[in-house]
């Protein structure tokens, strides 16, 4: 089985998706550390020298290669990735693939990415939370149509890690 985990940035995907490998004895792979790596270059570089439809093509390249070629598996997704191309049907159209959605509320993402801006180049000119959030609730109106299409739904708001991983292993298991 692989399971793909979905959502916006700092939802947890790769925190989980880490923690759910280790747990199962499962390999992971975040998509766009795996990307970085293929590529010999940074997301943000592979943007700025050769353009977002060169790194869309490529992602989902590399998407449905890894979906193919391997079991046993958590894959982490770009916050973007089930946006665009064919990607969101890929995954729902794979072979023992289960997709969950890991759906935080917009205060929730405020809070876990205001600290973070500088790590993440999509926000890193966001000046105030109350810029962020309105820029954030854009983004999940625009997705949601996308996150919603996964298999199963975990609601991450006030959960402790445990929490959250015990209902992911209850929704697969």
């Amino acid at each position: 089985m692989i399971v793909v985990l979905i959502g916006y940035m700092a939802s947890g995907k790769s925190t989980f998706g880490r923690i759910l490998a280790e747990k199962l004895n499962y390999d992971f792979i975040d998509l766009d550390d795996y990307i970085e790596e293929k590529e010999n270059t940074s997301i943000s570089d592979m943007f700025t020298l050769k353009g977002e439809i060169y790194f869309r093509k490529k992602e989902t390249q590399y998407l449905t290669h890894i979906l193919q070629n391997k079991k046993k598996l958590i894959l982490s997704l770009g916050g973007g990735t089930p946006c665009y191309s064919i990607n969101m049907e890929t995954v729902l159209n794979s072979k023992d693939v289960v997709s969950i959605y890991l759906k935080a509320t917009i205060p929730t993402l405020v809070s876990r990415l205001k600290n973070e801006k500088a790590k993440r180049p999509l926000i890193a000119h966001i000046k105030t939370d109350d810029l962020l959030a309105e820029f954030i609730g854009k983004h999940l109106f625009e997705r949601a149509p996308f996150y919603n299409q996964a298999d199963k739904v975990i609601l991450t708001d006030n959960k402790s890690e445990i929490e959250i991983i015990e209902d992911i292993l209850l929704q697969l298991f």
